[in-house]
């Protein structure tokens, strides 16, 4: 029984566009791959498509306005109200806030007292931060 494997059986194929088609737009794509015995190995591809003369440049939907911004700025103080934190009640300051409606807790607040084990920033939701004046 002979053994083939896939890179023999590639050599020599070439695809041919479809034809058939009632459009004014010229396209050609073609494959080449080398034979196996040939020292310069190497793999050509080519396409081209020619544009109609009649062709405009797609109209720009109008932008969509942002929705405000969710939570509190970037670097202002605020309170931790959550209970079970390490730093409740304590001042941090508010390094970024996700602005995906999905993400539980958006508010990446960072202390300057470090926990125990030794982290200094963590995550809070919303609810759980009060903007300090």
């Amino acid at each position: 029984m002979a053994s083939c494997s896939m890179a023999s059986a590639a050599c020599g194929f070439v695809v041919a566009p479809n034809v058939g088609s009632n459009v004014t737009t010229s396209k050609t794509t073609m494959l080449f791959f080398p034979s196996k015995n040939s020292r310069n190995s190497r793999l050509v591809v080519r396409a081209e498509e020619a544009a109609a003369a009649t062709d405009s440049p797609p109209a720009e939907a109008p932008k969509a306005a942002k929705p405000p911004p969710v939570g509190p700025p970037r670097g202002s103080k605020v309170r931790i109200l959550r209970r079970e934190s390490y730093w409740y009640k304590g001042v941090g300051s508010v390094v970024a806030v996700d602005q995906d409606p999905k993400t539980r807790y958006p508010v990446v607040v960072r202390f300057n007292k470090v926990n125990y084990a030794n982290v200094s920033t963590n995550n809070y939701a919303l609810d759980e931060v009060e903007l300090v004046a």
